[in-house]
């Protein structure tokens, strides 16, 4: 993230009773050896992939959706979508209000994240990402031309890439504006003819009883606290992801008009579910 969006309202204090440290005992060892289990057990396969299949991946992009279907049952948090998935080459975009959207992103649809370089660097973070295929992307204009190439070789792997066109993420009871800075890499004369962007709208319920912006994670709020409510919450709340249908690249005269019709229907469906 370029920029942290921040609220005007200061985060709801985190309060964590004995139960809840149970709960967070019991459920983090449990999420931990299925998130590390899974990562070992990628590592393996992956020796074996990557000299037969080069970028591409027929296996291992299944046990990442294997884990991020189960991390929700380990956290006793809904999860649910609406909408077909798109078939055709190209990318998907969502709003973006929590670490969670990556699990919830991941459990329906096989995708390879796209990311700030930075994120490559990040103990622990930037080790899974790198694992599961991450994109990272550095921001400098004059490495444009090279970040083009690596969309192209992706997605002609029949990779679908998914970014966050905010930047940063929310409370997840508003969508902010779009940046199009990523959007420009499909107007490239070897990808806009053939590629589509599939919009989707990211939507939290919270527990009952708690605040509606639970689930968000925004501003200088730290991973590991917000990590510690999850994980406490005695009843979780659900996520729902709406898959709106693809936008043809070859349609829009360029990336803002592109940005402008993916946001439109992410905040339309949004709107809509809140």
């Amino acid at each position: 993230m370029s920029q942290t969006w921040d609220s005007d309202q200061a985060p709801d204090p985190v309060r964590i009773g004995p139960l809840g440290w149970v709960l967070v005992l019991a459920r983090g060892i449990v999420l931990g050896g299925l998130v590390f289990g899974g990562l070992a057990v990628l590592l393996l396969v992956r020796l074996g992939e990557r000299p037969l299949f080069g970028l591409h991946r027929p296996v291992t992009p299944y046990i990442t959706q294997f884990v991020c279907r189960n991390a929700f049952r380990i956290l006793g948090m809904g999860f649910s979508t609406t909408g077909a998935l798109m078939r055709a080459r190209g990318a998907v975009v969502a709003n973006h209000v929590s670490w969670l959207d990556i699990f919830a992103l991941n459990a329906r649809k096989r995708v390879y994240f796209v990311s700030k370089s930075e994120v490559s660097g990040w103990p622990g973070i930037g080790w899974l990402a790198r694992a599961t295929g991450t994109v990272f992307i550095d921001r400098d204009r004059a490495r444009a031309r090279e970040q083009t190439d690596v969309f192209r070789d992706r997605l002609r792997a029949g990779h679908k890439l998914l970014f966050f066109p905010e930047g940063t993420s929310t409370d997840g009871l508003r969508v902010l504006p779009f940046k199009t800075t990523l959007f420009a890499a499909f107007f490239a004369d070897a990808l806009r003819d053939d590629m589509f962007i599939q919009p989707v709208s990211v939507i939290y319920r919270a527990p009952a009883g708690a605040p509606a912006r639970f689930y968000g994670w925004w501003g200088d709020m730290d991973f590991g606290t917000h990590l510690l409510k999850t994980l406490s919450a005695p009843r979780q709340g659900r996520v729902e992801l709406i898959y709106h249908p693809p936008l043809a690249v070859a349609d829009f005269a360029d990336r803002k008009a592109l940005a402008r019709a993916c946001e439109a229907r992410v905040r339309a469906g949004h709107a809509n579910a809140i």
